[in-house]
């Protein structure tokens, strides 16, 4: 499936809610939350899971690739810690989009809203998590919770996708101690391992819809680089009240689909 043709409203609706999915996912992760159910809307329903998946993928890789160098540029990092984040992220992220041919996101649903629910009660309950460095663990200990961290994750994003960039954060600064902009960076750099590795297994089959893709992806590069430079110069407290905000309308979403998917 190489080429389809949409209304132009549809596209244009699909451009925007890119650049805010950008935005949002450069400073605290979790808009494919928004890119992901935009293509669920606008694409035909009959369009396959692998393709929706696919598509979504190119301008998140895209989105990501700016705010990573963003960061880059402004916050150092152990690079020590990156090579088992990444290789576990690779790792994940190609199985998960193997298995997307047999994926039934219904039953995901209950498990992300519960993860979701329970993270955003630790965050709020400890209002200094992430505002200050802490690292938990250290040497060959450090290596392999960040190897695991890239795994699990990958996996995740590889198979479903949205609330990957969250999900990396939570790891990060609640398993590793990092605070918030470290944490971020990580994240970036990790999360733009995923997203290449799906696009190299689903592009080998053909389940990208580039001229789609690649709109999108430029209005997620822009909203990117403003979003990642909105979260450096407002600093850790800024991320924080973005990153809750985020889990509390993923929330919401979530629980809204599951409400239809029950009364349906």
């Amino acid at each position: 499936m190489t080429g389809l043709e949409l209304p132009l409203a549809t596209i244009a609706f699909l451009v925007v809610a890119s650049f805010l999915a950008g935005w949002v996912d450069s400073i605290v992760g979790g808009g494919g939350l928004i890119q992901l159910p935009s293509l669920l809307i606008g694409l035909p329903a009959d369009t396959p899971v692998p393709t929706i998946s696919g598509t979504n993928k190119v301008p998140s890789f895209l989105g990501t690739s700016v705010a990573a160098l963003t960061y880059l540029r402004r916050i150092r990092i152990q690079w020590w810690g990156v090579l088992p984040l990444v290789a576990g992220s690779a790792t994940g992220s190609a199985l998960g989009a193997r298995l997307t041919h047999f994926l039934d996101r219904a039953a995901f649903t209950p498990l992300v809203l519960a993860a979701l629910v329970g993270v955003g009660w630790y965050t709020w309950r400890r209002p200094q998590l992430g505002l200050q460095q802490r690292v938990r663990h250290t040497g060959w200990r450090a290596l392999a919770v960040m190897g695991a961290i890239g795994l699990l994750v990958g996996l995740w994003d590889g198979l479903v996708g949205p609330g990957t960039g969250s999900f990396f954060l939570i790891g990060l600064v609640g398993l590793m101690g990092y605070e918030f902009l470290s944490a971020t960076t990580y994240a970036k750099l990790a999360n733009w391992t995923t997203n290449l590795a799906a696009i190299v297994v689903l592009g080998w089959t053909g389940n990208i819809l580039w001229g789609i893709a690649l709109a999108m992806g430029s209005a997620n590069l822009l909203g990117g680089l403003l979003g990642a430079r909105t979260a450096l110069r407002n600093g850790n407290a800024f991320v924080r009240r973005v990153f809750l905000a985020v889990i509390v309308a993923l929330g919401i979403k979530l629980s809204w689909d599951l409400l239809a998917s029950l009364l349906g």
